[in-house]
C-alpha cells in the first residue's frame, strides 16, 4: 500500500510540475506576444482581455469579468474604471439585478476592440506558429480536449459555457476580408467601417 501511495505522490508531483512547466512557458509566449498586438492602443492585457468580455457577454458583472478573466475581483473592479475613464466601458445597474454592476462597451470601445482585431498578425504569435507543424500533419490545429476537460473541473461548468459562447460569437459577429479580421453587418455582409483603420 505505501509502495502505491509513494508512487501516486510521485506520480502527481511529476504531473503537476510537467503541466506547471509547460503552462508557464506557454503563458511567457503568450504574454510577450500578446502585449507586443495591444501596444499600439495603449492597453494592457487585462485591460483588453476586459474588453473582449464585455464584448462577447454584451455586457458582463464585475464577478462574470473576475471569473471569465481568472483575474481577482479587484483587479477586473480597477481596470475596467480605467477603461471607463477612457471613455471605452460604462458601468450600470440592471432592473433585474441592482445588486451587481454590470459594464458595457461604449461606441469607442467597441470600435477600438474591433480595431486590435483587425490587425492581429497571427503570424506574429509564438504559439500559432508553434502549432502550423501540427496542423499541418492533422490537417487541424490541436483541440486540447483534456486540457478543457481539466479546466472545466477547475473552474467549472459556467466558465466553459462562457468559453464556448465566446468562441461561437467570434465565429459569428466576424469574417475574413483581404486576410484580416472584419465584423459582419447585420445583413451578413462585412462592414468596411473599419477597415481604413489599419496601422
Amino acid at each position: 500500500m505505501d509502495t502505491e501511495v509513494s508512487q501516486s505522490i510521485k506520480q502527481s508531483i511529476m504531473f503537476s510540475h510537467k503541466v506547471a512547466q509547460l503552462s508557464k512557458a506557454l503563458w511567457k509566449s503568450i504574454e510577450k506576444d500578446w502585449q507586443a498586438w495591444i501596444k499600439p492602443y495603449e492597453l494592457n492585457i487585462n485591460e483588453h482581455h476586459i474588453l473582449l468580455i464585455s464584448y462577447q457577454l454584451e455586457g458582463a458583472s464585475i464577478s462574470d469579468i473576475a471569473k471569465f478573466g481568472v483575474m481577482h475581483v479587484s483587479t477586473a473592479f480597477n481596470f475596467s474604471k480605467k477603461l471607463e475613464e477612457r471613455g471605452l466601458l460604462t458601468f450600470s445597474k440592471r432592473q433585474n439585478d441592482k445588486r451587481n454592476t454590470y459594464v458595457f462597451l461604449t461606441d469607442d470601445g467597441e470600435e477600438l476592440l474591433l480595431k486590435t482585431l483587425e490587425n492581429y498578425n497571427p503570424e506574429s504569435y509564438g504559439v500559432y506558429s508553434g502549432s502550423l507543424p501540427i496542423k499541418e500533419l492533422y490537417g487541424k490545429f490541436p483541440e486540447f480536449s483534456e486540457i478543457t476537460s481539466i479546466v472545466k473541473h477547475i473552474y467549472g461548468p459556467d466558465f466553459m459555457a462562457i468559453f464556448e459562447k465566446s468562441l461561437s460569437k467570434i465565429e459569428s459577429d466576424f469574417t475574413e476580408v483581404d486576410g484580416k479580421l472584419a465584423p459582419v453587418e447585420k445583413n451578413g455582409e462585412a462592414a468596411v467601417k473599419h477597415q481604413s483603420t489599419s496601422t
